[in-house]
This record gives structure tokens, sequence and C-alpha cells, in this order.
């Protein structure tokens, strides 16, 4: 199963958190479900999972959404990991990220957490920060508002005009990464736009 990916979309769970900020990650991976034509079925690693590839032949894809808040997200991933026999190197984790702004995706592995709680508790439980990542803009909290009652937020009504494209960016860089390997697909998705 050398050609599996193990892609994660962090969020939190119920349909009261469904379409705020800190879910894009999980937006992400529902629009990779469809890519391949499969839906979300319970796993006993405490997450939903959908698989499937977008192309054949192409990598396989196990999307995964924890059923678990998004500061604990990491024991339902180092489950998944150990199911599915996938190492470190081949997961890649779609979150939000407020330090880049809205509609911009940057990828990146390893590293530190940058104060992002689900990154943090996942490297913890995978024992290694080295996994891939798609964070996906949110931008900063406007005026004084505090940074964790804004990504608990729903999209502005401006931005879910274009948070459709934002999601599919987010969904293509994950089949680059796959695809292509991350510094190629950082290399597509890192340049300015025309």
């Amino acid at each position: 199963m050398d050609d599996t990916w193990l892609v994660v979309g962090l969020g939190n769970p119920g349909p009261d958190y469904e379409r705020t900020r800190h879910n894009v990650g999980q937006m992400v991976a529902a629009e990779l479900a469809r890519r391949v034509g499969s839906g979300f079925t319970r796993h006993k690693a405490n997450a939903r999972v959908a698989e499937g590839r977008t192309v054949v032949p192409g990598p396989r894809y196990v999307l995964a959404l924890p059923n678990t808040y998004m500061n604990v997200s990491g024991p339902p991933v180092a489950a998944l990991a150990r199911f599915y026999k996938t190492d470190a190197s081949r997961v890649v984790v779609v979150h939000d990220e407020l330090d880049i702004p809205f509609d911009t995706v940057r990828l990146k592995s390893g590293g530190g957490h940058g104060g992002h709680n689900g990154i943090r508790d996942v490297a913890r439980a995978l024992g290694t920060p080295d996994f891939a990542r798609v964070r996906v803009g949110i931008g900063r909290p406007p005026g004084r508002q505090d940074p964790a009652e804004f990504v608990l937020r729903p999209f502005s009504t401006d931005e879910r005009a274009v948070l459709p494209n934002l999601v599919g960016e987010a969904a293509d860089a994950v089949e680059l990464i796959a695809g292509r390997g991350l510094e190629a697909a950082q290399q597509l998705v890192h340049a300015p736009r025309a």
C-alpha cells in the first residue's frame, strides 16, 4: 500500500461548527471525497473515512475527519496511520491558518505548530512534526477580536463567495503533494497568481 496517502481535514465535530473558519480543513477533505466519489463512513479509530483515487492510475487517498475536537485530533490520526500502515511522510494535514491571508494556500512539512493546537496534538501523537501540511489562510481577526472566537465564527458573506475556489485550490494542493511531491507542489502553489 505504498501509494496510500492519509489526508486529514482538521476541524470540530457537529453542525454548530460545520461552516466555521476552524473547519476549513474538513471542507477540503469533503471536496476530495467528492472527487474520489466516496462518502465518509465510521471508522474504529474515532474518525470518519472515505477512500479512493481521483485518477487511475494514481495515489490512493484515505480521507479522514476525526470525530474529536480540533485540539485533541492526534489520537485518531495516529490510530489511522497505524491501521493503514502509513508513515508520517505520507500524512497530509489540512488546517486553517490565522497567519496566512484569507484566500491563500501554503504548503510545508515539519517545523513548529505556530500555536495551532490541532497541529501540536497531531505531531505529539505521531511522534514527529514531519508530515505535510496544507495551510488554508483565514487571515487575522479584525480589530481586537479574540482569535479563538474568530476561528469559531462562520465565514463572512464576501468570504463565502470565494470559499469554493479556496477549498478547490487546497484540494488541488493535496493532489499535487501526492502526485508530484512536496517541493514541486510548493513551486506550483506558491507561484504568484497571474
